[in-house]
């Protein structure tokens, strides 16, 4: 196989588009942090960190969870199950991306660097999650929401208790959806014996879940004026992003895997740029 095709390949297994959920929520991090005023060197590696981080992430989940892949009807037909993908290749591509990582922290300050293995550990960890806990959703979230952290704690080097406002809105934003995505295969993780929230609660009780969650993105992304300086523009992000997860949440309602993936994948790559845009009003209007 070309490599150019294998590459391709790769980048559709992992869903590489899907980096939007974690780079805008990141930028709308250096942002703030930097009042506007970001320096060049530092964003381009901050960037480079969180969308290798994601996507090893991605490449990770697809060898670990293969065999799972491979029994449900609904993932069965992904690259590894259908044998158009290698595990070594994906492997391979997620060792390229873990040394791209390694060196932007690198790059950025000793405590990227310190803070990596926590990072391996909620990033390696989550693909395993759905063996033993429902609350595998929420270990999803924290992972991701290592992009704004981490966006956070390159640009200053330290931690401070305002960064977990925007990273609890990522981290609960990407809960809430992957509830409803699970929604999905309530009767084959049941059978399967894996954890999820609507696998134990049920699709009424997965779908509370969710709208908490959501309720608590939007409630974080009211707070983050409370701890930068914007511009009353900013609030154009959380009251269009509330309109976007109520839409969401129904035509989540329809519950077929349209419905679903429409409600978890298509609306949700609106929302990361919605937040970014209204940031950058809030900074700079």
């Amino acid at each position: 196989m070309a490599f150019k095709e294998k590459l391709r390949l790769i980048g559709d297994a992992v869903i590489f588009r899907h980096t939007i959920f974690s780079l805008p929520i990141a930028a709308a991090a250096i942002l703030l942090e930097s009042a506007g005023q970001p320096p060049l060197k530092k964003v381009i590696l901050i960037l480079l960190a969180a969308a290798a981080g994601r996507n090893a992430a991605n490449a990770l989940n697809r060898v670990i969870d293969a065999d799972i892949d491979r029994k449900n009807p609904r993932t069965a037909d992904r690259h590894l199950p259908r044998g158009l993908l290698s595990k070594k290749a994906l492997l391979l591509f997620s060792l390229g991306m873990i040394i791209i990582l390694v060196i932007a922290a690198a790059l950025l300050n000793p405590l990227c660097v310190f803070l990596l293995p926590l990072a391996a550990l909620l990033i390696g960890g989550y693909s395993f999650s759905k063996r033993f806990t429902w609350l595998c959703h929420y270990w999803l979230g924290v992972a991701c929401a290592i992009a704004p952290m981490g966006a956070f704690i390159g640009l200053s080097g330290r931690f401070a208790f305002r960064y977990f406002v925007l990273a609890g809105a990522h981290a609960l934003w990407v809960a809430g959806f992957d509830i409803i995505y699970a929604l999905q295969d309530i009767a084959f993780d049941r059978r399967e014996g894996l954890y999820s929230i609507p696998a134990r609660f049920g699709a009424g009780g997965g779908r509370a879940f969710a709208i908490v969650s959501h309720l608590g993105t939007l409630l974080a992304l009211f707070l983050v004026p409370c701890f930068w300086p914007l511009s009353p523009w900013y609030f154009a992000a959380p009251v269009i992003a509330g309109a976007l997860l109520t839409a969401e949440h129904l035509i989540a309602l329809g519950n077929s895997e349209r419905h679903i993936r429409i409600a978890s994948y298509s609306i949700n790559e609106i929302v990361p740029l919605i937040i970014l845009g209204g940031t950058a009003l809030g900074v700079y209007l």
